[in-house]
């Protein structure tokens, strides 16, 4: 059981929770994930690690309420316990040391770049990161990468924060404007990381992806988080989850994290009935 020590909502469907773990503490490195457990029954779902102390012990996770499980977590507090956090899992990421380096982050992506940028820090490579959501209030953690990063560019869809757009526009007018960029990491949904590899592919900028495919155990033995890089089968748990944006099979991934919507929408109308239940049944009592 790991026991959550602190939890800060973010957004109102994303919550930070700072985890005892001491020896996933003491060994992780920029770019790796756990696997965690609501419950023991319960489904294993990959999150990118936050932030991580080897002298306190805690491991940080951003969770993002999408599904049934990642809705479960939302409900646990400060004094709860996770019920299994396996890792650190795949591969540190390959940080470059020297020259500017920009951050792509969507969404709950702002988070999975923190570990990066602070790895980042402890070399004289500039650093700027692009962040972007739909709206303000959803965009997480910005005083923490006001910290780690040189350069903090935040985007809205709506323009109620920053610049209006997304973060692919961003990152094209810097690039438009002579900003010299040597390479690109980008974190976030499916659909912005290869939207980011389109735009520094056309630029010629090395560009590296977290991908998070559908993932069971995390160790390779399930083979569901194959993806196809450069012609070749990888397992993005063991082999990733960071790739080179332009020997990612795309079209292919995308195609693949479709196969459950179904099954993953049933899971979340199942949970959501049995919340009313629970509810309608405390009001009575």
């Amino acid at each position: 059981m790991y026991e959550i020590l602190r939890k800060r909502a973010l957004t109102p469907v994303t919550n930070l929770f700072e985890v005892s773990a001491p020896l996933v503490a003491h060994s992780a490195q920029p770019g790796q994930f756990v696997i965690l457990r609501v419950h023991g029954r319960g489904e294993r779902i990959p999150v990118t690690i936050t932030n991580f102390d080897p002298e306190a012990g805690t491991v940080t996770v951003v969770i993002q309420e999408v599904g049934a499980t990642s809705k479960m977590a939302s409900k646990l507090g400060e004094g709860d316990h996770f019920h299994d956090l396996a890792g650190p899992l795949g591969e540190a990421a390959t940080l470059p040391d020297k020259g500017h380096v920009v951050c792509v982050g969507g969404g709950f992506g702002a988070g999975a770049m923190l570990t990066i940028l602070k790895g980042l820090k402890e070399t004289p490579v500039r650093t700027s990161a692009i962040v972007g959501a739909r709206t303000a209030e959803l965009v997480i953690l910005q005083d923490r990468l006001n910290d780690a990063a040189d350069a903090v560019y935040v985007c809205t869809d709506d323009g109620s924060a920053g610049f209006k757009g997304f973060v692919t526009q961003q990152l094209e007018e810097l690039i438009e404007a002579g900003e010299q960029i040597d390479e690109v990491l980008a974190i976030g949904p499916m659909a912005m990381m290869r939207a980011v590899a389109g735009v520094t592919g056309k630029h010629g900028i090395p560009t590296q992806v977290s991908l998070d495919p559908i993932m069971i155990d995390g160790t390779g033995m399930c083979g569901a988080c194959r993806v196809t890089v450069d012609g070749e089968t990888k397992f993005a748990c063991i082999d990733g989850p960071f790739f080179n944006a332009e020997k990612v099979d795309f079209n292919e991934l995308v195609r693949r994290n479709r196969m459950y919507q179904e099954e993953e929408a049933d899971a979340l109308h199942r949970y959501e009935e049995a919340e009313c239940r629970a509810e309608a049944v405390t009001a009575q009592t």
